[in-house]
């Protein structure tokens, strides 16, 4: 598809219903002309953590919304639009179902062309979108949900050197906050203790440090952290603000030593291909970590290898890395019908084997 595109975009894998317009002519850079997003925080505070009923009810409330918002933002109408890009998966099922069914009926009501997007693909390409990376480069996508090292090498072409074998790092601030008492979403909450903490005071282990390869784990370090939690509390009768703080930065610690330690391994195997500008990118919610980005930095720096991460705004869930990922797919000539499915798993690289085990629905990451 030759020509200036514009590419509305729908998001609702998770907690977060989102709409956006992208636009890129032929040979220049894209340009976001609208970034909508309602988040439900305030819905699944007192939960704890995210209801996926609650999340899908609230998806199909807002996404109508979204997209009018979106429209007023960028002053365009639906007939400015050349495609509708939507997040067909991996994500809960039932939000993933909200957006792909509004796209659907958009698409079917307008006469536009429908195109489908890998979630994980949204985050992995916004290096293109902010930055205009060129293929080869190293992406480590590290979210609430998922944590992988990938080499970008097309729009559908990915090779994964490898990701966390249990929770993924966010999954394990959100449980780690509320093991603490503290407000989600874990990340910030976490990251704000930890800066008045002793990361030396308490010891967290550093889970497959003594394996070869890429892959991480996260489960066991939340684990340490509740077990050292109840003996200082069998000891003190309770937590103070310091012992969260000290426990915070020391897990925080823990964290930021797997991800670099991780990172040098998977750069060595990306720069094994020699690419021309080497560079490492990082995205999803928990790139918005100053500890985790300003370690990876040193990483690159010390390899020879351009460090980039997004803005916040597109580092967690967003429309716009969707409408640009579609937009990438339309240009090169893909495009989905009305059997376009909603998929609770969908891996970017389908040739390796499945990190966290499979099923009759196929490989969960």
């Amino acid at each position: 598809m030759t020509g200036t595109l514009t590419i509305l975009g729908l998001e609702s894998s998770c907690d977060d219903t989102a709409a956006a317009i992208v636009r890129q002519t032929e040979t220049g850079a894209p340009e976001i002309l609208a970034n909508i997003v309602h988040g439900q925080t305030d819905l699944h505070a007192p939960f704890g953590g995210v209801v996926p009923e609650i999340a899908a009810r609230a998806h199909a409330e807002k996404l109508d919304f979204c997209v009018e918002e979106a429209l007023a933002a960028s002053d365009l109408s639906l007939q400015d639009i050349d495609a509708i890009a939507v997040t067909a998966g991996p994500g809960l099922i039932g939000g993933v179902l909200s957006g792909v069914m509004c796209a659907k009926g958009l698409a079917t009501g307008l006469g536009l062309p429908l195109v489908g997007v890998n979630h994980l693909a949204g985050h992995a390409l916004t290096p293109r979108l902010t930055d205009q990376a060129a293929f080869p480069y190293l992406m480590l996508l590290v979210s609430g949900g998922h944590c992988q090292f990938l080499i970008a090498q097309g729009p559908d072409n990915f090779t994964r050197l490898g990701g966390t074998i249990d929770d993924a790092p966010g999954e394990a601030f959100d449980k780690t906050a509320r093991l603490l008492g503290l407000p989600q979403p874990g990340g910030p909450a976490v990251q704000k203790q930890a800066q008045t903490g002793d990361a030396k005071r308490f010891r967290f282990p550093r889970p497959l440090l003594d394996r070869p390869g890429c892959d991480m784990s996260f489960s066991g370090l939340k684990t340490a952290l509740l077990r050292t939690r109840d003996a200082v509390i069998a000891e003190k009768g309770g937590l103070t603000h310091q012992d969260r703080a000290d426990l915070c930065a020391g897990f925080q610690a823990a964290v930021v030593d797997v991800l670099a330690e991780k990172t040098r391994r998977a750069l060595d195997q990306y720069l094994a291909i020699s690419p021309s500008q080497p560079l490492l990118a990082v995205a999803g919610g928990v790139a918005a970590n100053t500890a985790i980005r300003a370690r990876l930095e040193t990483v690159c720096a010390d390899n020879g290898t351009i460090f980039t991460a997004p803005p916040l705004a597109l580092c967690t869930d967003n429309a716009a890395m969707i409408a640009y990922a579609g937009l990438e797919r339309f240009r090169a000539g893909a495009q989905d019908d009305m059997t376009l499915a909603a998929r609770p798993r969908w891996p970017l690289d389908k040739t390796a084997p499945a990190l966290l085990g499979g099923g009759k629905k196929g490989a969960k990451a």
